[in-house]
């Protein structure tokens, strides 16, 4: 196998203490959380809008939901689905449904009918567990779906539903209270899926990562490992903005300080002014975030109020992190940024820059313990040796079981145990990878191949561009031309035309956006990726088009 014959140059720039290899428990997610329950039952497990949870009382409370969810008839193998925001119930009831031998559905509390309806039908899923003010969503899509089970939460903070629920409904609170703390035993295998992780669909129809209990345990002893020394069990503080639907969140905030006793800062929401609040008060020493949410706290007006100074390492993902962007905060905050690389499909994380050894900045770092990855040639699919540019490909413990119900679309991400990532990159000598664009991103004008990150980099560093991005749009002479939409930063103007003399002394001709649109925000998912698509998608119609 392949798997046996890939080099790794990237070992040698292992932090001194971080192995290659780990030993992994042979448990479930529930049974490492119930060992951090043991050891740590004082510790602060939870912060919410204010409210402290020891580990010992959010144990009590997962106990009792547990026992309440087999009552209503979750048993092992049922997809249930949960819609919350960041907060303690979302944990809750994602180790509740999990120690029942069920599959969480991640759902964005956003999503409209339509997209509800999908996910519920796509997954099979009968129960939902979401806010009660969403509660109107749920009973319309009801008579499409196979729900039978509703069940709302209520967080006043974040609203309230004025009507009248229906007779298929349950609530959070008294489902908690009036269980005992016992919980059923149910045989759960490391091997069984316990989430299905839907992609973003920003690349087509979404599709549901199977996620077993192996692939996610596995990713948070990753992530754990190459923080060597500075993930303290029991002491950490981790600043959760990312939303915990997104596998990012999931990951590196609620299973990380879950396995190891870490405090998780739940954040409903993002906003710049509560982030920096929430860090000067309660004193993260970690903060996973997205591109996005550094560009909003370097832009806030009064961040020089804040004590950043608690935090140290961010970890940036989910989505290319501009150079400058990275530096500024480093300088800002005096914390550590390292820049990293996953998927949904891999639990999500494969790759980082080392954390206190050698990083570079503009690349994703190099691949976690027992992860294999190269990059393969776009057409043949073989080998490609450092400095080419082809399609990333990674192996590892974390990478998915396959998607639910799509045995065609998973053979074609899946060979040989190897997850074709669809994104384009390279690796230089060192064994660091570089993205360079996803696949299906790559602008192809008058046969140059032109990838976007490269001039979205110099973009950013326009003293004037706050957010930018690229995407190429159909041109009856070019084929495709690269156009541009900038957000400018507050209180300041900006032309088509100097962005086009900044380009032109920074990139080679061809790679010169020729059309420049201003915009006061872009599209985004939930985690801060701008939805290059949307923006594709609108040009298409103009012209009446489709990419091939």
């Amino acid at each position: 196998m392949a798997a046996e014959n890939t080099a790794m140059p990237w070992l040698k720039h292992y932090v001194k203490g971080v192995r290659p290899h780990i030993d992994y428990p042979e448990k479930t997610l529930p049974e490492l959380l119930w060992e951090t329950i043991e050891k740590y039952p004082g510790i602060i497990a939870t912060i919410f809008l204010g409210e402290k949870m020891t580990y010992k009382e959010f144990g009590e409370k997962v106990k009792r939901l547990t026992r309440a969810l087999s009552q209503i008839g979750i048993k092992k193998g049922d997809r249930v689905a949960i819609m919350l925001p960041n907060s303690p119930q979302f944990v809750m009831s994602y180790f509740a449904i999990l120690s029942l031998g069920g599959v969480v559905v991640q759902l964005n509390p956003m999503y409209v009918e339509r997209e509800i309806e999908y996910y519920l039908n796509d997954s099979g899923a009968e129960t939902i567990i979401l806010l009660d003010v969403l509660y109107p969503r749920a009973r319309a899509v009801k008579g499409n779906t196979s729900l039978k089970n509703i069940i709302v939460v209520n967080i006043p903070q974040l609203g309230t539903y004025p009507g009248e629920f229906g007779p298929e409904v349950y609530y959070f609170n008294d489902l908690v209270l009036n269980s005992e703390p016992d919980v059923p035993e149910v045989a759960v295998s490391p091997d069984d899926v316990a989430v299905l992780q839907y992609t973003g669909g920003t690349t087509g129809v979404s599709k549901g990562a199977m996620l077993t209990h192996k692939n996610l345990v596995a990713n948070a002893y990753q992530v754990r490992e190459f923080s060597h020394r500075l993930f303290v069990p029991g002491q950490e503080r981790i600043l959760i903005a990312l939303p915990l639907f997104h596998v990012y969140g999931m990951t590196t905030g609620m299973n990380l300080a879950t396995c190891f006793g870490g405090t998780m800062i739940l954040v409903p929401r993002f906003e710049a002014g509560l982030i920096l609040e929430h860090i000067d008060l309660y004193r993260p020493t970690a903060f996973p975030g997205a591109p996005t949410m550094y560009i909003a706290l370097l832009n806030y007006p009064d961040l020089t109020r804040y004590d950043l100074k608690s935090i140290y390492v961010c970890v940036s993902g989910s989505a290319p992190l501009p150079v400058e962007v990275q530096t500024k905060f480093e300088e800002i905050t005096g914390a550590i940024v390292v820049e990293g690389y996953g998927l949904s499909e891999a639990s999500p994380v494969t790759h980082l820059n080392p954390i206190g050894g050698l990083r570079k900045i503009g690349s994703i770092g190099v691949p976690y313990p027992d992860t294999l990855a190269k990059i393969v040639d776009l057409e043949t699919g073989e080998d490609l040796p450092p400095g080419e540019i082809g399609e990333l490909v990674v192996k590892g413990p974390q990478v998915m079981k396959g998607y639910w119900n799509r045995p065609e679309e998973t053979a074609q991400v899946l060979k040989d145990g190897w997850l074709y990532t669809g994104d384009i990159a390279r690796m230089d000598e060192d064994g660091f990878f570089y993205i360079v664009d996803r696949k299906k991103d790559m602008i192809i004008a008058s046969g140059y191949n032109i990838y976007p990150r490269e001039v979205e980099e110099v973009l950013y560093q326009h003293p004037k561009v706050k957010e930018a991005v690229v995407v190429g749009v159909p041109d009856a002479y070019r084929g495709e031309t690269v156009k541009a939409y900038i957000v400018v930063k507050d209180g300041e103007t900006l032309t088509e035309q100097e962005v086009i003399d900044f380009c032109n002394a920074r990139l080679a001709r061809y790679k010169v956006p020729r059309l420049v649109e201003f915009r006061s925000e872009l599209p985004k998912t939930a985690v801060g990726k701008v939805l290059r698509r949307l923006l594709r998608e609108e040009e298409l119609k103009k012209h009446g088009g489709e990419k091939s």
